[in-house]
């Protein structure tokens, strides 16, 4: 399978991601770039998204990005900033960049940005080689 291909697979069984309407935009190897519209279900008392749909949205970059070439990869460690408050509406774009690559981790940086190309948010995700195959899990 392609690296699209490989996300496209991941995708179809990730309900979650489903329900947040992300699509894939872009895959290469260890790269993706993927968009979500913000809806009504995912703003918080204060009237902007909730952060932990920001930082969903983050993951599940960080998931296609790193597990796209087949090896299987889970989540080590994660960080997040938020830049810019997020609104109904909004449609945010990230875009997952891989930046340090070993035989057993991998570091990827992950851009959150809205429509207007505007920073809300960054992500920083180190993944873990589990030594499975994604198509076997």
């Amino acid at each position: 399978m392609t690296p699209y291909e490989l996300a496209q697979y991941m995708l179809n069984q990730d309900h979650f991601s489903q329900w947040m309407g992300i699509k894939l935009i872009e895959v290469r190897e260890k790269y993706c770039l993927i968009e979500m519209p913000v809806k009504q279900e995912m703003i918080n008392g204060l009237r902007t998204v909730h952060g932990g749909i920001t930082f969903s949205l983050a993951d599940s970059a960080l998931a296609f990005s790193s597990n796209n070439t087949n090896e299987a990869s889970v989540a080590l460690h994660c960080s997040m900033n938020f830049t810019k408050a997020i609104r109904l509406g909004d449609i945010l774009t990230a875009e997952s960049v891989l930046i340090s690559d070993t035989r057993k981790t991998g570091v990827y940086d992950i851009s959150i940005t809205n429509q207007h190309k505007v920073l809300v948010a960054t992500f920083r995700g180190t993944v873990y080689k589990i030594e499975k195959k994604v198509t076997d899990l």
